[in-house]
């Protein structure tokens, strides 16, 4: 190759070393600050009558009450993704503060 063409390849080259922090930064877990605040509103001790009627396969150690619904939510740490799951019953139902709207 000529001189002018190893100089185009090494500024490609230099260009794209230099946007490699940049896509190494969108890989960021964007979970862990959303996590630690909602750890915050976790509901430290669980009603006798919600803890009467859960499933025992549950993590009742992160369980807080979903705004939108109002049912209450926990917290599942799986092999892929940290998400929250409807607290459920022994008969599979989801445990929530008030009943269902129909529409």
């Amino acid at each position: 190759m000529s001189k002018i063409g190893d100089m185009l390849v090494m500024k490609k080259l230099v260009r794209l070393l230099a946007l490699v922090p940049v896509f190494l930064a969108a890989c960021v877990d964007t979970q862990i600050a959303a996590n630690s605040a909602a750890s915050s509103t976790f509901i430290s001790t669980l009603p006798a009558g919600v803890l009467t009627i859960v499933a025992p396969y549950q993590d009742l150690t992160s369980v807080r009450i979903d705004p939108s619904d109002g049912c209450y939510v926990y917290r599942y740490v799986g092999p892929v993704e940290t998400t929250f799951l409807p607290l459920r019953s022994v008969n599979g139902r989801p445990i929530c503060t008030r009943e269902a709207q129909t529409s």
